[in-house]
């Protein structure tokens, strides 16, 4: 395994995610510092003093933060998972934070920028092939603005790549994430007591343990490696064995009725 980074900068450091990978990095040696910024502030005390935490709003600029911290990565977590109403506000942090981070990046000597995507990027369409690869069209479905903004988020880190060959730039295109900490719409759907499902339709599903990904992570941080990687666990689930697993009755309604 390679040396990590001396000087790390996470982004949106008080999601359950960048806390995991925040522990990590506190117990590894050779990490100096870790810069944590987020627009919240954290809920409980970092255990360590390398830790820096930072209120930060990526929707403003902040073109001398990294350079003023000699960062070296940056692990880039800052996102609205769900935009509720608000369509814009999610775009200035998810696309126009990605666009203030890398105008950042630019002015220091970062060498290395991790963003964690989704294979939402891809779109649910009937002529997709059942497996789909990093070389599959990124075609994310119209209206979905959580897959929107990540397609558009790597079109800028696509660019910045080009344009800064010194700089590797890790794009993880990550599936639905399932675990004890795990904070999305896909876990949030078992806790509930059925599963709804299209009737006629029972689809063979991905999920990755966030323990995995937190590994995977933590990979790129030391290693870094250079392009776009889909990120999934082994083989598929089919819906209604999820249902099984986790005891929920599933409800299988007509699709006009879920999508109206």
């Amino acid at each position: 395994m390679s040396e990590p980074p001396r000087r790390i900068l996470v982004t949106g450091a008080c999601g359950y995610l960048a806390g995991r990978i925040i522990q990590r990095l506190e117990k590894m040696v050779g990490v100096d510092q870790i810069l944590a910024t987020d627009i919240r502030s954290p809920q409980s005390k970092f255990s360590s003093n390398k830790v820096a935490f930072q209120s930060l709003d990526v929707c403003e600029p902040f073109p001398d933060l990294l350079r003023e911290h000699r960062i070296e990565s940056v692990v880039h977590l800052a996102y609205v998972m769900n935009p509720g109403h608000n369509r814009r506000a999610a775009w200035r942090v998810n696309v126009l934070g990605t666009a203030n981070l890398l105008d950042a990046c630019s002015n220091s000597d970062v060498k290395q920028i991790c963003y964690l995507s989704s294979t939402s990027v891809y779109g649910a369409h009937p002529d997709n092939p059942d497996f789909l690869t990093e070389e599959s069209p990124v075609r994310p479905i119209k209206g979905f603005q959580y897959s929107e903004d990540k397609a558009e988020a790597e079109a800028l880190l696509a660019d910045y790549a080009d344009r800064a060959p010194d700089c590797a730039v890790t794009v993880l295109r990550v599936c639905p994430v399932l675990g004890p900490n795990a904070d999305n719409f896909i876990a949030a759907a078992f806790s509930k007591p059925f599963l709804v499902a299209v009737r006629g339709h029972n689809p063979p599903m991905q999920f990755i343990h966030e323990d995995d990904l937190v590994e995977n992570l933590m990979f790129c941080l030391t290693e870094q490696p250079r392009g776009i990687f889909n990120l999934t666990g082994d083989g598929t689930i089919r819906w209604s064995e999820m249902a099984r697993i986790f005891g929920r009755r599933l409800l299988s309604l007509p699709a006009p009725v879920l999508y109206g």
